[in-house]
């Protein structure tokens, strides 16, 4: 199979491990949310919050740079293996120890038993690590979705079981390593073909992969604290109970866009770069990934919106009534967001990715000192607006940049945006009169509102935009 044919068949595996593992997700908090309190998730979403920090520093960059410079060399490689686990125990020790500051920052006892447990993670992945980027290198995407898909579902069945055996937020640090642990199994297995490590390490062999790793990690340490510096004040300021009603809200109506909408621009990627050199078509094709995005993504934030009220109880249970007003607000950040991201595409496309690392600093520079003044005042909903007002500013900046790699492009993103805008504003108008008029309680209601909505969206994008024919036409030449 050539390169091409196997990233073709690669990005479809990607997606389809994409989806099960974010439906995996999904199903787990809607289970657990019935099961557990919202401190519990706090405390957990504390958890994760660490992991991610110090993932950041855990491979170096070295899945970038082995891919990069197509490393098969086995002493450079096994001394990365070697540096990887020395570096896994090093992490563990600093997580397991740095406990006691966690729990002063965010006035939770708990943390301290939780953080210790979930520090075990490093001990973990770096066993398989190695074998998880020769995998990549090679192009072998179906093993790893079958990692991912196997892991999540594995994770999540042991997160549910324990918690309804009153392990609490120990449940979902158990199906985590769970998680993690048959995901590093199955790495090895796949992997060991590809690499046995031998008893070697030299740092001079490797020193090119060090370097070449050292802006990855300035990127994501600057990506992490512009992602997640409302998490972090929230718990902080306001306590982990809040922070849980804010992770579920996010995860509803913010973690999927995340999740999938790079699938959509993974997609446009290959497109795009075959016109870096045409300003017009790639203008064009710029715009159409935008109309893609809107028309994916506005009628499920538009009906998560009016729908929220039916649908948090439906899913959670009762208990979690304040989390209705973050997800409304953070229906229009999923709405920014997914405006915004095609330009990571763009930038790539132009060989300008520099620029997506000042948007950060640039944003992370506003909202920081928003998240404070507005959560010292309106507490998580102030947080919330915060972290609404920076994703709008990012967009501004984010279109500013467009407009320079490209061009004058906003009169056309305008007059195609309008239409899913307008659609969208109509059914939230009709699903607004049946729950005025006829209720809004219970599966039926929710199920015909979803009816309703889904239903005006279809039909005003048969009739104003594409029609069944044309979208099935499209499909059969796609």
């Amino acid at each position: 199979m050539s390169n091409k044919k196997s990233a073709i068949e690669g990005g479809k595996w990607i997606t389809i491990s994409t989806v099960v593992s974010t439906v995996f997700q999904f199903l787990q908090v809607t289970i657990l949310a019935r099961v557990l309190d919202p401190a519990v998730f706090g405390v957990v979403s504390v958890s994760t919050l660490i992991i991610n920090l110090f993932y950041i520093f855990s491979n170096l960059g070295f899945s970038n740079s082995i891919i990069y410079k197509q490393e098969s060399d086995r002493k450079v490689l096994s001394s990365l293996y070697f540096v990887g686990l020395i570096l896994g125990f090093v992490i563990f020790l600093i997580v397991y120890f740095s406990s006691p500051l966690i729990v002063a920052y965010y006035k939770e006892p708990k943390l301290d038993r939780v953080i210790k447990l979930a520090s075990l993670y490093f001990l973990i992945i770096y066993f398989g690590q190695i074998y998880l980027f020769l995998l990549q290198k090679e192009l072998k995407f179906r093993s790893i979705a079958i990692m991912e898909i196997v892991g999540a579902l594995t994770g999540t069945t042991v997160a549910i079981t324990l918690a309804y055996n009153g392990f609490e937020e120990l449940s979902l640090i158990y199906g985590q390593l769970a998680m993690h642990i048959l995901r590093t199994a199955l790495q090895i297995i796949y992997g060991m073909n590809l690499f046995k490590p031998q008893l070697y390490l030299s740092f001079s062999s490797i020193k090119e992969h060090l370097k070449f790793g050292i802006y990855n990690v300035g990127d994501g340490l600057l990506g992490f604290v512009q992602g997640n510096s409302d998490n972090i004040i929230v718990g902080g300021l306001l306590g982990v109970k809040a922070l849980g009603f804010y992770t579920i809200a996010y995860q509803l109506a913010v973690f999927p866009i995340t999740k999938l909408n790079p699938i959509i621009l993974q997609v446009a990627y290959p497109i795009l770069a075959k016109m870096k050199d045409d300003a017009e078509e790639l203008k064009k094709s710029y715009l159409q990934i935008l109309d893609m995005v809107s028309y994916f993504n506005i009628p499920l934030l538009v009906g998560l919106y009016i729908t929220a009220d039916s649908v948090v109880p439906l899913l959670y249970g009762s208990g979690w009534e304040e989390t209705i007003p973050l997800i409304r607000i953070f229906v229009f950040v999923s709405i920014f967001f997914c405006l915004s991201h095609p330009l990571f595409t763009l930038a790539f496309t132009k060989g300008k990715p520099n620029l997506l690392f000042y948007i950060n600093l640039a944003t992370l520079i506003v909202k920081v000192p928003l998240l404070y003044l507005l959560g010292n005042k309106w507490q998580v909903t102030g947080i919330a607006f915060a972290f609404l007002i920076s994703t709008i500013i990012n967009l501004i900046i984010n279109f500013y940049v467009v407009h320079y790699l490209i061009g004058n492009f906003f009169g056309s993103f305008l007059k195609n945006i309008a239409k899913p805008l307008s659609f969208g504003l109509l059914m939230v108008g009709a699903i607004s009169l049946y729950k005025y008029f006829v209720g809004s309680e219970g599966v039926i209601h929710t199920v015909i509102e979803i009816i309703i909505g889904g239903g005006i969206y279809l039909l005003l994008t048969f009739k104003y935009k594409m029609s069944l024919k044309e979208i099935l036409a499209y499909r059969k030449s796609a």
